[in-house]
């Protein structure tokens, strides 16, 4: 008798000769079990949580995403299982097949099933633990009680451990949106098994794991271990037979650079691998002396370097990765256990005796460290930055970019100060402060010369600044090419260092990789009493959510900390239209069906993230504010901020307006298409006046045109200018167009608002929320989409997801496209009045 097919449903509905899906997959071996998570932006978006078992991937679309909320019952249909093979499967599935639309693969990994997986699909209740990216803990799926239907409906939970968090502290579906594949880009980790005999080829790169900062400690330090935090440079050892290469952090090739260590390593005849490390030179304590190793590469001299291991992402054929911690440790100590050489040793792992991780660290301070690395005993190991790995400093210090610096004064020579500065999201340098002490004779010489060989005649950073002191002097400008380590005392809140030392140069890092580092404040891994231990990031930094579950949006249901997981969501993308511009907030107490408030000014004690702007740019007015940082969103929402408008110019100087805005406001009984004509009429007039134009969403019932402008003209050119571009458009076409507010005036017809070009006047960010029914929000639109958007809200704040991968794609160029518009009033025949 033939054995039923168990792919025949899934063969059933595809078209394997338009779908790019699998219509195969072959049952692996190996005893580990992966699973997978595939977001699919299908009819709705939903996410296909995919379980390996007896050869396939049995399948479950779980609408709203995984929670690590074990209050939250996630819906989970059952649907039919899918080939092995498809869980690596990310592509587009077409228009008219069977699922169309785009998927990604949004975790995967390893489950471990609790007792016998059949016996718990059979009966309706299977429990298991993840091993993935993002995905971690034990979890429960529940068959619920059926009703007919023709695909059965289970429950997605979370059980309670040590990963479980409350709703209105963390969703990982906000916070962590993209493509492990995108999270890992130089080598994806592969749910492999953990003890198989299949060969795995050898990366030929491969990205480190990297810590993140945090100023909190792991209470329960029985599910960490803690190594020391080495003052030195991180170094990944590709072993293949005879052919060894190390790798910097970024990729760099240092094998030439590190000949005796190189030779040592191959003495050691060390399985073909990854092993992951940092390089040292010890002190006569043994304490790593970062001075010591730049000494050894400047003379060349590298014969005291040590390679301390602390990690094996690979092994002789095998992918550890996906294997917690404590057993790639035990595989490391077993390869390292025969003494392979005095210059290869491992990197101990410390145990807290009291208890508490602070009394690893109080020791590692005591010794004159720089602090200890805490990493998670069942942590997965996942190229980039990851709150498994954190880090615990005796002091603050990082990295700066210098972009100048000051004269000399009294009997010093060289320099007085270094002027320092990091890259804020779009890429721009920002001075952080001045460093003034911890140089040396020797240092103060080799840094002059470095600098004389970078200078340059005008300001690296983003924006005039203040703060070098009365008596400094003139600046001195350089390529922003040199990076200093510095420690400190801490962080002012206008973004200055104080008490810092220059501890530095480094060589191991580019220039363009250098950020602000931000303490992990705000994933406690100190815990309340009741409250469970974690060391996920929490939603935002110290931030506490009054009323989370308040719903502000009836029409939606969307609540209070929906609309702050929307603007975590959308943050990074958002600050490259909100930063270096003044802002206006319109506030929403009751919720949108409520009285508005909007405000310019406000006290920004209470909003971290936002800064008060200098009162002397905008006369007789109180000081306006600015978006400094993502975080300025997430406390303005937690204020019942709703919407945030942008005037049309920058922080640095009122005085000359930065773009145009053209407002698309239909009036009643104007169809939709009528608006979407307007607008193509709009883009076609612009550009036969030689203006480029960029085209968004209102969030609201109309679209906005937007011209990036040069900053030459003053505000009365500007808005007459665009005031007559209204004007030619209505006495034009009169039957789509009126140049005149006012809904009496506007009734089937668009109104061109050109009082957005005004001094003061406003009009709502890209990506903001509005304040209305629904909570659509203003999305960049690219010309080529707008026949398919179906009204000026298309996208809202619950349907934002489907819009993230895009982001501000179509605005790409903005900032190049700024022109004057001297030649674009001359074609218009418009004259401004200071040539009356």
């Amino acid at each position: 008798m033939a054995t039923l097919d168990p792919l025949l449903s899934y063969k059933a509905k595809r078209d394997f000769s338009v779908t790019p899906e699998p219509a195969e997959g072959t049952e692996r071996s190996g005893h580990a079990l992966s699973f997978v998570v595939q977001k699919h932006w299908a009819s709705s978006l939903h996410y296909d949580f995919r379980l390996e078992l007896a050869g396939t991937l049995r399948s479950w679309a779980v609408p709203k995403g995984p929670s690590f909320d074990p209050k939250e019952k996630r819906m989970a249909v059952q649907v039919e299982d899918h080939p092995l093979s498809y869980a690596g499967f990310e592509g587009t599935i077409p228009a008219k097949q069977y699922g169309a639309g785009k998927v990604i693969v949004w975790d995967e990994g390893v489950w471990v099933p609790s007792g016998d997986p059949a016996q718990g699909l059979l009966d309706g209740n299977l429990k298991f633990e993840l091993r993935g990216h993002k995905l971690h803990g034990r979890w429960v799926l529940v068959r619920m009680k059926g009703r007919g239907e023709p695909q059965r409906p289970w429950l997605l939970i979370k059980e309670k451990d040590s990963f479980a968090r409350p709703a209105a502290a963390y969703s990982v579906v906000d916070e962590l949106p993209d493509s492990v594949g995108q999270s890992a880009p130089v080598v994806a980790p592969k749910p492999l098994p953990a003890r198989s005999t299949q060969r795995t080829a050898l990366p030929t790169r491969l990205a480190p794991q990297l810590a993140t900062l945090t100023d909190r400690q792991p209470l329960d330090s029985s599910q960490w271990l803690c190594e020391i935090k080495f003052d030195g440079y991180r170094l990944l050892a590709r072993i293949d037979g005879a052919d060894i290469k190390l790798f910097t952090r970024n990729g760099h090739d240092w094998s030439s650079k590190l000949a005796s260590l190189h030779a040592a390593l191959a003495r050691s005849k060390l399985p073909s691998g990854w092993y992951d490390g940092e390089i040292v030179v010890p002190d006569e304590r043994g304490v790593p002396d970062f001075a010591a190793l730049q000494q050894a590469f400047e003379s060349g001299d590298t014969q005291d370097i040590v390679l301390y291991l602390f990690d094996l992402p690979f092994l002789d054929g095998r992918d550890l990765r996906l294997l917690p911690l404590d057993a790639r440790r035990a595989e490391l100590k077993r390869v390292l256990e025969s003494g392979v050489s005095d210059r290869v040793r491992i990197s101990e792992a410390f145990e807290a005796f009291d208890g508490s991780i602070a009394s690893v660290l109080g020791s590692a301070c005591k010794l004159g460290l720089e602090g200890v690395i805490a990493k998670r005993r069942d942590s997965v190991y996942r190229s980039g930055r990851s709150a498994h790995w954190i880090k615990l400093k005796c002091g603050q210090r990082q990295e700066f970019v210098i972009g100048g610096y000051t004269a000399p004064r009294g009997g010093r020579h060289g320099f007085g100060s270094l002027m320092l500065g990091v890259h804020d999201p779009q890429g721009q340098l920002v001075h952080a402060g001045n460093v003034g002490t911890g140089f040396d004779d020797a240092s103060l010489r080799a840094i002059r010369k470095a600098l004389d060989a970078r200078a340059r005649d005008t300001s690296p950073f983003a924006s005039p600044f203040t703060g070098l002191g009365r008596n400094a002097g003139k600046p001195h400008w350089v390529t922003p090419t040199l990076v200093a380590e510095v420690s400190f005392g801490e962080w002012t809140r206008d973004g200055h260092l104080r008490h810092a030392v220059f501890r530095s140069l480094r060589s191991d890092k580019p220039a363009r990789a250098i950020v602000r580092e931000h303490a992990l404040e705000s994933s406690p891994l100190t815990k309340p009493k009741g409250s469970t231990v974690t060391s996920m990031p929490a939603l935002s930094s110290r931030l506490h959510i009054t009323n989370p579950d308040r719903v502000i949006d009836a029409r939606s249901g969307a609540t209070k900390i929906d609309l702050v997981r929307y603007y975590a969501l959308v943050g990074d993308l958002m600050m490259g239209h909100l930063k270096g511009r003044p802002v206006a907030l319109l506030r929403a107490p009751n919720g949108v069906g409520g009285q508005l408030f909007f405000q310019k000014h406000a006290d920004t004690d209470r909003l971290p993230g936002m800064r008060q702007l200098d009162p002397t740019l905008y006369i007789s007015h109180p000081p306006m504010l600015e978006v400094t940082r993502k975080q300025g969103l997430l406390s303005a929402a937690q204020w019942n901020v709703v919407e945030f408008h942008t005037l049309n110019t920058g922080t640095a100087s009122f005085e000359h307006p930065d773009r145009l805005v053209f407002d698309l406001d239909p009036g009643q009984g104007v169809p939709w298409k009528q608006v979407q004509e307007a607008a193509e009429l709009v883009h076609a007039f612009l550009m036969q006046l030689g203006l480029v134009s960029y085209l968004k969403s209102s969030g609201g019932k109309g679209l906005h045109v937007v011209v990036p402008l040069r900053k030459v003209h003053d505000w009365d050119t500007v808005k007459g200018f665009s005031h007559a571009v209204v004007t030619h458009m209505a006495r034009t076409i009169p039957q789509r167009f009126v140049a005149k507010s006012g809904p009496k005036n506007r009734v089937d017809k668009v109104f061109i608002d050109y009082l957005r070009n005004g001094l003061g006047a406003s009009t709502v960010s890209a990506w903001s929320a509005r304040a209305r029914p629904g909570l659509g929000i203003s999305v960049p639109v690219d010309w080529g989409e707008l026949g398919a958007l179906k009204g000026g809200d298309h996208w809202t704040v619950g349907t934002a997801h489907a819009r993230m991968d895009e982001g501000n794609t179509p605005w790409k160029g903005y900032a190049r496209s700024a022109h004057r518009l001297e030649a674009a009033m001359s074609a218009l025949g418009y004259v401004p009045s200071y040539r009356k």
